[in-house]
């Protein structure tokens, strides 16, 4: 009997394995982490978990609104799968729009830079993700490093309310920024001395625009992390640990390599 019993539960655990296709974020998922009532609660007030997606950071996301893709998608997704709610995508094409869309109450959870600004609203985790913040320029600039930069001749593309916009706001001292919905863009019209942002995207186009160069080295770390809105107490503390687990599971690791972010490192365990 005891050895019939034991020939069942291994089956059951060899059919539950199967039942989950192959390639599915959730197998990195524990079963142990389960969501207490308060935090649900607090997690989704409405009864479904609406995340913002920033479609406007190929690093984070990738894909439409309607069918968006990356590392942000499968961790909405394994965090609204133990909850067992619902989950809504809320697209957009910036940080900053995700930022200003706080005060509506557009959203549950988000996925942006650990910004001061930010924080007074926002509960942050710590991060899970660290990218880059880069500087793009002419090819025959006469700027050839980060330093050079902060000058007062020097004027500087950024996305509005973008982290690296936030950040080069507190600490520059001389140069000037333009601020825009596309960086680049503002650069390439306005003949600004450079653009800042994100360096997937950024190296990106200056490998197909002979013009430009990347200046080597970074002007900043953008640390991204998972937040909901202050007061939410409860629902803040779960999503701390959630993203630790995430970290050290390698859920994080593994979603970045579906995506194709090579470049994109998963943040240190806190």
């Amino acid at each position: 009997m005891r050895y019939t019993c034991a020939a069942i539960l291994l089956l059951a655990g060899m059919l539950a394995a199967l039942a989950q296709p192959p390639g599915d974020p959730a197998q990195k998922g524990s079963i142990v982490s389960k969501v207490p009532p308060d935090v649900v609660k607090e997690l989704a007030p409405t009864g479904k978990l609406r995340a913002a997606i920033n479609l406007g950071n190929p690093v984070l996301a990738q894909g439409t609104a309607d069918a968006p893709r990356g590392v942000t998608v499968d961790l909405a997704r394994e965090l609204a799968r133990r909850a067992g709610l619902a989950l809504e995508f809320v697209p957009f094409s910036a940080a900053g729009k995700v930022f200003e869309a706080l005060k509506d109450g557009a959203w549950d959870v988000a996925f942006l830079a650990i910004e001061p600004v930010r924080a007074a609203e926002i509960a942050f985790t710590a991060p899970y993700v660290i990218i880059e913040g880069v500087y793009l320029v002419p090819k025959n600039s006469p700027l050839q490093t980060v330093a050079d930069v902060d000058r007062a001749d020097v004027r500087i593309g950024v996305i509005k309310n973008s982290a690296y916009d936030l950040f080069l706001t507190r600490t520059l001292k001389h140069a000037e920024l333009v601020r825009g919905e596309d960086g680049v863009k503002l650069f390439l019209e306005q003949k600004l001395e450079a653009a800042a942002g994100v360096k997937q995207p950024i190296a990106a186009y200056a490998k197909k625009n002979p013009d430009v160069r990347v200046m080597d080295g970074r002007f900043m770390e953008i640390r991204q992390a998972m937040g909901t809105p202050r007061p939410r107490e409860a629902a803040a503390a779960y999503l701390k640990t959630f993203v630790e687990e995430m970290k050290a599971s390698g859920f994080v690791a593994d979603a970045l390599k579906r995506s194709n972010q090579p470049d994109a490192a998963v943040a240190p365990a806190e």
